[in-house]
């Protein structure tokens, strides 16, 4: 089944056309990738709307199963001109603003416009093997970045550098691009979990690296913490008890376990080694062809895993104005286990 098909398995009876504006959601289902347009999926038909910059790429890669269609003067109206005035229209409440949605309804007083909720996002959860390899593509242009900084890091170079150095070297070598900003901080800027590269040169202790590459639209993540000169018994410990934690969670990880149970499962080694309070954030998140998708190993989800998910797994511990460290690995998870994606090395290395 086409995830057109699969789409249109989810659409309420509320409703007769379902109105996609999200970029990603749109290449997601129709197989084209561009920045102004938007779908208009009926029962029957399903069109796809691009303007004269787009519209040759769209009719030669969109899915077959798509009317496309030139977009010319006022979306509002080319809506209207697709389906019969009375229809009720699902939308993207998750994506559209409050603006764009008060022009379509001003200009449409004859159709009803409904809350749909993120459809694409749930089909998206799921990924098959095409999806998964591009993601280990990716993966494997990060942990090629990973080796290549090692070589040049040094308390002679800045945290901008290092974080340049890397999105320079995956660009270079494959990546469609980065898949979010690159976070390199080091010495007591480690403690930020999503601390920003300044320019300033490398501090001796700890260096955490949060880096992806994108390819064919799909995110790796992987974050990995080095030390620049030798680490005390304490910084040792606190890496150690970090690399427990994950490889616990990555041994419980599978089809049906719940998403706050993984959190925990990390979490309770960390807490209980004299470290509760300092890991503020969740274990991990979906990833896909956005980096932080619908699934979340978070104490506060209530949802279950599945098998085909792609999830990170990244435990940290913070001490505020001290140091911290991170460390991060994508799994796909299967009915009986996981899959680790992530094959960068994870011992402590001392640069």
């Amino acid at each position: 089944m086409s995830r057109l098909d699969k789409l249109r398995d989810m659409f309420s009876d509320g409703y007769d056309a379902y109105l996609m504006t999200s970029e990603i959601n749109i290449r997601y289902i129709s197989g084209v990738d561009y920045t102004d347009g938007f779908l208009l999926i009926t029962r029957e038909k399903a069109y796809l709307l691009a303007d004269s910059r787009y519209i040759e790429v769209a009719r030669r890669t969109a899915d077959e199963q798509f009317v496309v269609v030139l977009l010319s003067g006022k979306r509002a109206d080319m809506i209207k001109s697709l389906i019969p005035s009375g229809s009720a229209i699902g939308y993207e409440d998750n994506i559209m603003t409050c603006a764009e949605l008060s022009a379509f309804e001003a200009a449409m007083p004859d159709y009803t416009f409904k809350a749909a909720g993120g459809l694409t996002e749930i089909l998206r959860n799921i990924k098959d093997e095409s999806e998964k390899q591009s993601v280990i593509k990716a993966q494997r242009i990060t942990e090629a970045a990973f080796e290549h900084v090692l070589g040049i890091i040094s308390p002679e170079i800045t945290e901008r550098e290092v974080a340049l150095e890397l999105e320079y070297y995956m660009r270079k070598h494959g990546a469609d691009g980065i898949a979010f900003d690159t976070i390199a901080v080091s010495g007591a800027s480690s403690s930020l979990p999503h601390g920003v590269p300044a320019d300033k040169k490398l501090e001796r202790g700890f260096l955490t690296m949060d880096f992806g590459a994108k390819y064919n639209g799909y995110c790796a993540d992987m974050t990995r913490t080095v030390c620049i000169g030798k680490p005390d018994e304490e910084m040792k410990r606190i890496y150690d008890t970090v690399l427990e934690a994950q490889k616990a969670a990555i041994e419980y990880i599978s089809a049906g376990k719940k998403c706050s149970d993984c959190d925990k499962t990390a979490r309770e080694i960390i807490d209980n080694s004299g470290y509760g309070g300092c890991f503020g954030h969740s274990l991990g998140h979906g990833v896909g062809l956005y980096i932080h998708e619908e699934i979340h190993l978070s104490a506060s989800s209530g949802k279950n895993l599945e098998a085909g998910n792609i999830v990170t797994v990244e435990p940290g511990i913070y001490i505020e104005g001290k140091y911290g460290v991170r460390i991060e690995d994508m799994l796909y998870v299967t009915e009986n286990g996981n899959e680790n994606l992530t094959r960068a090395d994870k011992k402590l290395l001392v640069l």
